[in-house]
């Protein structure tokens, strides 16, 4: 960095304190710019701080709902990466309210401020007509986005890996509770990516080293299957397991049920989301939308688990490492 915040650029990063988010965050606060990350929550996102050096990443209230909020947060920033997005609708906060109508009034912000840059986190898959509500409002939340700023930078991940996501780790805490692993869809192919490579283009876009207007295609060096994605966790956390599938029929039975316990383990909308593939499209490969497109080379499953699966292990992360074959 040169100075005290290298560029000293304000970014604006809406959902910066989810997985994402924080990811992001790290990615811009590392090229010197001055972070302002907009959260619900601002007295809870004090571990953002951290990821920058002292003063450069400040937290600030912002509730996409409410478009006030939204212009007050991006007031001096030069660029802002909408990186907002819920898995399970709560309360107020539905897949409506937040992926359309809040990604609606953040390009409209970013519109008037006048914004070098505007980056969007969408979702893989979502304009393949799933039948899911979460894919129809990304796919919504998108077309919202490109009429209010043609120029904005589109980034649509597969299912993303990386310390603390809710994907390997949720079936790795699983695998340690029980002998089986019930999975839905197991044939569904996804091309996991690491969550540092969709932070890093997200930093490229706001850098302007990314074409604008574009939607990218982000996916890892593999294509795999759901079972294959769960045999490779069971491997590394050294757990038998035997997994079980559960039919598309009795999984939207449970669903239906448990969308209405607390916790929520399962939807019928995820369901839906399980019968079809998340994967790069030929197009996006073609046309160099996608991360070795941009000179990025995607991190492997397997160079990036061990690092944090470890702890899942029998005896921990510093048991000896033995190999295991499933059944």
């Amino acid at each position: 960095m040169q100075g005290t915040y290298g560029n000293g650029r304000l970014v604006t990063v809406f959902g910066a304190s989810g997985f994402v988010g924080r990811t992001i965050v790290r990615a811009l606060a590392a090229r010197g710019y001055r972070v302002r990350a907009a959260v619900r929550r601002p007295d809870l996102a004090g571990f953002l701080r951290p990821l920058g050096m002292v003063g450069q990443v400040q937290a600030v209230q912002a509730n996409v709902r409410y478009p006030a909020s939204v212009a007050a947060a991006l007031r001096g920033s030069v660029a802002a990466v909408n990186a907002v997005g819920i898995m399970i609708e709560k309360g107020s906060q539905s897949f409506e309210a937040v992926h359309v109508e809040g990604a609606a009034a953040i390009a409209a912000a970013a519109r008037m401020e006048g914004l070098d840059a505007l980056v969007h986190v969408s979702a893989l898959g979502v304009d393949g007509a799933t039948g899911s509500e979460y894919d129809r409002t990304k796919l919504e939340g998108e077309k919202a986005v490109r009429e209010a700023n043609a120029a904005a930078v589109i980034l649509r991940p597969s299912v993303q890996f990386g310390p603390g996501d809710r994907f390997f780790n949720r079936f790795a805490r699983m695998a340690t509770t029980g002998p089986v692993l019930p999975i839905i869809g197991p044939d569904a192919k996804f091309q996991p990516v690491f969550v540092g490579d969709v932070a890093e283009i997200a930093a490229r876009a706001v850098d302007g080293t990314v074409r604008a207007g574009r939607t990218y295609e982000l996916g890892g060096p593999e294509v795999l299957t759901f079972r294959r994605c769960m045999e490779m966790m069971l491997e590394i956390i050294e757990r038998r397991r035997r997994i079980v599938t559960i039919p598309f029929g009795i999984a939207g039975v449970m669903g239906g049920i448990l969308g209405y316990l607390p916790g929520r383990l399962l939807t019928r909308d995820q369901v839906k989301q399980l019968r079809h593939d998340t994967i790069v499209s030929a197009a996006a490969a073609a046309e160099g939308r996608t991360l070795p497109g941009v000179g990025i080379d995607p991190a492997s499953l397997a160079a990036i688990l061990p690092t944090y699966l470890l702890p899942y292990r029998p005896h921990g992360q510093f048991a000896r490492t033995r190999k295991v074959e499933q059944g």
